[in-house]
């Protein structure tokens, strides 16, 4: 069995085949402040106790700090509900992050767990060998009441990934090059499961990348066995015990990929399916966004330093980096990495969703172009509808935000 069936099989207590229903107990449940009041609401209708107020996790990420009144309201609301029902594990402004990073931060995520979020991006978790997915407000206030959920075994694309990635190429480049390949419905609620030497070779952050946009192929996951880097992450992290779940290498769909042969790629709008080497794309931009639980770890700060130190952005482009969780933040400046950035004429912003979803700190205009290290370039996604999103790494962001326009970045790291 796949990565996905063994773990869900494990949940159910007995051996699950791909395309049957089952029911099985969820190990966290996530909401953040755009989902989590509908499904507060939703679950007070049910008249019901909560089903573990330690695996319910509330995290401000998106509209934080308040964007709007709106969003003043919605927190409001968030903030006096979380201590009516005495939910342990609630993340407001100064200790949180964006919530897939900090859910991982945390120690929510383990091997072997089944974890849901009201987010899309919720597999993530996967990076980490966790069976994790995202599901709608009112499935979470169902999740709030039982702490369980059904699903439909998904069977399992696998993909081999053979070499390493060179030096300027990161695991975005990877994950959209196999998205370029196979379409953003290419995984229509499948499992993609990764292995082989060039995932074994990645540093984690590069994983929960590849991990995190499994969904904009239409996956109902993203999963990678664990290793002792995971493991070792993990050591005084964790919270409670966890068991290692691992694949036989019976796959229902099988890739094979020379990571030594992958290059920088970008997405042009409007999917992410649309992808190009980097270096054939020439398009001025007016934006460079580094941040998003895509792309926000200290990894990607470090690369991006890298390219701008002793360098300047280029006149006709903001640059705005975002880092996906206080400790980032923390970690970066004890590095040196913001103030090589802000010299650089670079403008750095507390950690949030932010300019992803188009809600402040980056919105686009009528007719610019960013080039994103994010995960979704849809019309309108980063702001105005006839505003253009190009998907890339962060060191393409970074080697763009220098030239003005899209580059492949190798050349700034020789």
């Amino acid at each position: 069995m796949s990565l996905a069936t063994e773990i869900l099989s494990k949940a159910a207590g007995r051996k699950v085949e791909p395309g049957e229903i089952i029911e099985v107990p969820v190990d966290y449940v996530m909401v953040n402040d755009v989902t989590a009041p509908p499904a507060a609401e939703e679950f007070e209708k049910l008249g019901v106790e909560l089903w573990d107020r330690e695996r319910i996790v509330v995290i401000l990420d998106h509209y934080m700090p308040n964007v709007n009144v709106r969003a003043a309201e919605m927190t409001r609301f968030l903030r006096e509900w979380v201590k009516k029902r005495g939910i342990k594990n609630f993340y407001p402004e100064g200790r949180n992050g964006v919530c897939h990073q900090l859910m991982i931060e945390e120690g929510f995520v383990a091997p072997g767990r089944i974890i849901v979020g009201a987010d899309s991006h919720t597999c993530s978790y996967g990076a980490l060998g966790a069976f994790a997915t995202g599901i709608g407000s009112t499935e979470a206030a169902g999740v709030f009441a039982t702490g369980e959920i059904w699903f439909r075994v998904p069977e399992t694309q696998h993909f081999k990934i053979s070499g390493r990635l060179q030096d300027g190429v990161m695991g975005k480049d990877l994950i959209l090059t196999i998205i370029g390949d196979i379409g953003v419905s290419g995984s229509l609620y499948k499992a993609q499961e990764f292995s082989g030497e060039a995932i074994s070779s990645m540093s984690l952050s590069d994983r929960i990348t590849v991990c995190n946009m499994a969904v904009e192929a239409g996956a109902k996951t993203g999963i990678m066995e664990p290793d002792e880097k995971v493991l070792e992450y993990l050591r005084g992290r964790v919270r409670g015990d966890f068991q290692v779940v691992r694949s036989d290498g019976v796959y229902e769909e099988e890739y094979e990929y020379d990571a030594s042969e992958i290059v920088p790629v970008v997405a042009e709008p409007h999917l992410p399916e649309n992808v190009k080497p980097a270096e054939e794309v020439d398009v001025e931009i007016q934006q460079a966004y580094l941040g998003s639980c895509t792309n926000g770890r200290l990894e990607d700060l470090r690369i991006a330093a890298r390219i701008l130190k002793g360098r300047k952005v280029h006149p006709d482009v903001r640059m705005i980096v975002v880092p996906a969780s206080k400790r980032v933040y923390e970690s970066a400046l004890k590095e040196g990495l913001i103030d090589i950035i802000l010299e650089a004429d670079a403008y750095v912003a507390g950690w949030t969703c932010g300019a992803c979803i188009g809600a402040y700190m980056g919105v686009l205009g009528k007719g610019e172009r960013c080039i994103s290290s994010t995960n979704r370039n849809f019309i309108g996604r980063m702001g105005h509808p006839e505003s253009e999103v190009y998907l890339a790494s962060p060191a393409t962001v970074a080697a763009s935000a220098v030239e003005g326009k899209i580059t492949d970045p190798r050349k700034y790291l020789r």
